[in-house]
């Protein structure tokens, strides 16, 4: 399929707002089907290609993701002693509709939960982070809102150059990078 075959996509909005005193959440429609969007989401060579917002300079270096109930996760940004890693395990897998995981690189850190929101042609993505110190929420926030809208931008792009149908099949194992 040539890019003059696909469909003319949409500029969509990200939202980013604080839901309670515990709570943000992070909404954005891709014109891409949910399961497309899912694989993006847990396939570590598409989710390395969107993650780290390229405006910040960070190159996520390591990207495991064993995306299956009580498998986990394992991302790392540079390199050496100005590293990040991002840890944790996934509480809850439902292909192609959501995904709950922990971070638990300290323990104040959120429990995040995706859904995929099939509507056809396009998919509507709520990202909702529940955090267990209302103190860490404004921080949380402000960086969401620094971030969100160019990773997910990223995003866009990714799915914009994929096949319409990029998704594995029910029980394939995603792999790490």
């Amino acid at each position: 399929m040539t890019a003059r075959d696909q469909p003319a996509r949409t500029q969509h909005s990200t939202t980013v707002a604080q839901k309670s005193a515990h709570e943000l959440t992070v909404t954005r429609t891709f014109d891409s089907p949910a399961r497309t969007v899912f694989d993006a989401w847990t396939r570590p060579e598409q989710f390395r290609q969107w993650w780290a917002p390229k405006s910040m300079g960070a190159e996520l270096t390591a990207c495991d993701i064993d995306a299956r109930t009580g498998g986990g996760y394992r991302i790392t940004f540079g390199a050496g002693p100005e590293s990040a890693t991002f840890f944790g395990r996934y509480v809850e897998v439902t292909a192609p509709s959501r995904l709950v995981w922990t971070n638990d690189e300290t323990a104040d850190a959120p429990v995040t939960t995706v859904t995929f929101e099939d509507r056809g042609d396009q998919t509507l993505l709520v990202l909702s982070e529940r955090y267990p110190d209302a103190g860490s929420l404004p921080d949380a926030v402000a960086g969401m809102q620094a971030m969100a809208a160019e990773q997910f931008a990223q995003l866009d792009a990714l799915l914009a150059s994929l096949p319409r149908d990029n998704s594995l099949a029910v029980g394939d194992p995603a792999v790490s990078t």
